[in-house]
Parts: structure tokens; C-alpha cells; sequence
């Protein structure tokens, strides 16, 4: 570094400025980091709740299916009747710069694709709860991707407040260091010839 930097008063002023710069990015850094981790944890309790739900609707929906097939026979004709899910849409906001999806569903009503000739309420149940989960579903595959979002923008945002502390801000304080310790030496250097000069007139005069 003392190799590559001239000491002189410009150049220390400019690694200060340089080091201040650093040091409020890094706090930017850090700041941003933790709004991250705290957005993200959010999230994370959120998904768990919401997945415990899903996992009991699931369980519902597949108990009612299976005695709606017991009852009625392999329900594969009438769940064709059910149209898919086409009414899904992605938008998305800013979190500190990390864009995290927003999944809503145009049309959440429940629709009577089928005729009740035919069917039981098994059928029904298994329906609306299937209904249910695809809602769930949805709304699970939000948080879940914008933790997976988050998680990534946090391990970017400690590499880097990681390299400012670790790195750059020490090259810049070693800089700072060494150019005012040189811009010192030199100053005594120039005091001490400078009394020598003195000296010398004043013997001069003396002789």
C-alpha cells in the first residue's frame, strides 16, 4: 500500500473521505442486513403456521376423496369437470431493494362444475377442501419464495459489509495511517533542517 500511495496532503485527504465513505457504507450495510433477517423471520413463522394448515387440509381433502371413491367409484370423471387454475397472478414490492412476489387469485369463489346426480357430499367435501389447499398453496409459494428471496440478499449484504469491515475499511485505515505518519516525518525532518539552517546563519553572524 505505501507503495502505491504518494504521501501527500491530498492524497491523505482523499483516503479519509474514502474511508468515511466506506464506513457509512458498511453501516448501511449492516442496517439493511438486519431489516432482512427480520423481514425474512417473519416470514418463516409464517410459513410454518400456514404449512401446519395445509397439512391438515390436505389430510382432510384426501380422507373426504377416498370415501368419496368408496362410495362412488374412481372420481377421475368428475374431478376433469373442475377447470384449472388459470386466474393466478404475480406482482411484486420492494423490501431494501429485494423484490418479493405478491400471488393473488382473480376468482377464489367455488363453482358447481359438477351435478349433484351422481355425487355425494364426500364429493363435496373433498372439493372444497382441494378448494382450500389451492388457496393455501398459493399463498404458501409467496412466502416460501420470497424467504428463499430474502435469504439470498442477506448472504449477498454480509459478503459485502464483510469485505468493508474486513478488508477495505482496514486498507483505508492503514493508508490514512501511513501517509500521516510520513507527512509527519517529513514535517520534522523540515523543522529540524530548517533549525540547522537557522543555526548556521546565526554562527555565521556570531563570526
Amino acid at each position: 500500500m505505501n507503495n502505491t500511495i504518494f504521501p501527500t496532503k491530498g492524497n491523505l485527504i482523499n483516503t479519509k473521505k474514502s474511508l468515511k465513505l466506506a464506513r457509512l457504507g458498511f453501516d448501511l450495510m449492516d442496517r439493511k442486513r438486519n431489516i432482512l433477517i427480520r423481514e425474512m423471520m417473519s416470514l418463516i413463522d409464517q410459513a410454518n403456521q400456514l404449512r401446519d394448515k395445509v397439512d391438515k387440509t390436505f389430510s382432510e381433502a384426501y380422507m373426504a376423496l377416498q370415501k368419496a371413491n368408496i362410495t362412488l367409484g374412481v372420481c377421475e370423471k368428475i374431478a376433469k369437470m373442475i377447470p384449472e387454475e388459470e386466474t393466478v397472478e404475480i406482482t411484486y414490492r420492494s423490501v431494501m431493494g429485494v423484490e418479493i412476489p405478491s400471488v393473488t387469485q382473480q376468482d377464489s369463489k367455488v363453482g358447481a362444475y359438477y351435478g349433484f346426480w351422481g355425487t355425494n357430499s364426500q364429493m363435496d367435501q373433498a372439493y372444497l377442501s382441494f378448494h382450500k389447499v389451492k388457496l393455501m398453496m398459493a399463498q404458501l409459494a409467496e412466502i416460501e419464495n420470497s424467504v428463499y428471496r430474502l435469504a439470498v440478499a442477506v448472504k449477498k449484504t454480509q459478503g459485502r459489509a464483510n469485505a468493508l469491515k474486513n478488508i477495505i475499511i482496514p486498507q483505508f485505515e492503514y493508508t490514512v495511517k501511513y501517509i500521516a505518519d510520513a507527512l509527519e516525518e517529513k514535517e520534522r525532518e523540515e523543522f529540524s533542517r530548517l533549525k540547522v539552517i537557522k543555526a548556521n546563519k546565526s554562527n555565521g553572524k556570531t563570526a
